[in-house]
């Protein structure tokens, strides 16, 4: 049996450290999606699809049913995998990222999927002020900031221009089929997050028939401000 972790955007495989390192399970591996430090295959599109279908793809490898873990983009990529193949996961748990048709798109988002403006967005990135940014808005710590910056290179730019553009409307496209996601579900969500109201944490808990939704006092990386708190939920949900 394998924990597997998900990361979001701007992240790496590298923004679970700190909770795994509060794990006393050590069957856990944190995928790299394809764009984010991690080259891509040949011809790889880096949509909502096709990053849904290389998850699957590492979760056939492992070859059993696995703990299946999102975060942000992670967390609406995995929950997409728990729908439509709930052969391959456990139990799945969502952290800070909606899947609702009643959603809106935060700014940023909004400029990363307009032709034109995001590459010019993403061009004119001061990858510094980004960082004090993170830690500012969104409480990340400055080291872990730091570290998500110094890989927003041009492949993590051109893949996150893909995937957001072709996610306009993913709550109306993928919350249908979240009923049918068939593992025992966890929703952990920072109620301080200014850009998601823990409402979507309800109604995400609701869909997938969770066990618990899980709000704990920080902003949008619940396990970077308290990764012991959600080591702590983890496990029990595990169990």
């Amino acid at each position: 049996m394998t924990a597997v972790f998900v990361h979001g955007v701007p992240d790496t495989y590298r923004v679970w450290d700190r909770v795994r390192a509060q794990l006393t399970r050590k069957d856990v591996v944190a995928l790299a999606l394809p764009g984010f430090d991690n080259p891509a295959p040949a011809g790889f599109t880096s949509t909502k699809e096709a990053y849904t279908d290389w998850i699957i793809q590492q979760l056939e490898t492992i070859g059993t049913p696995v703990d299946l873990v999102g975060h942000d983009w992670g967390c609406i990529l995995t929950a997409r995998v728990a729908s439509i193949r709930p052969d391959l996961v456990r139990t799945w748990t969502g952290i800070s990222g909606p899947i609702d048709p009643g959603y809106e798109w935060h700014e940023i988002a909004k400029i990363w999927q307009t032709p034109g403006e995001g590459e010019r967005w993403m061009a004119e990135l001061d990858l510094d002020a980004f960082a004090e940014q993170l830690t500012s808005k969104f409480r990340v710590p400055s080291e872990e900031a730091r570290i998500s910056v110094r890989h927003f290179d041009d492949a993590m730019k051109a893949s996150i221009l893909a995937l957001y553009r072709s996610a306009l409307h993913v709550g109306a496209e993928w919350s249908p089929a979240l009923t049918n996601v068939a593992a025992p579900a966890l929703v952990m969500w920072g109620i301080e997050d200014l850009y998601l109201p823990h409402r979507f944490a309800d109604s995400l808990g609701e869909a997938t028939h969770a066990r618990a939704v899980v709000k704990l006092r920080t902003a949008h990386w619940p396990f970077l401000e308290q990764p012991a708190d959600v080591a702590r939920e983890l496990e029990a949900h595990w169990t």
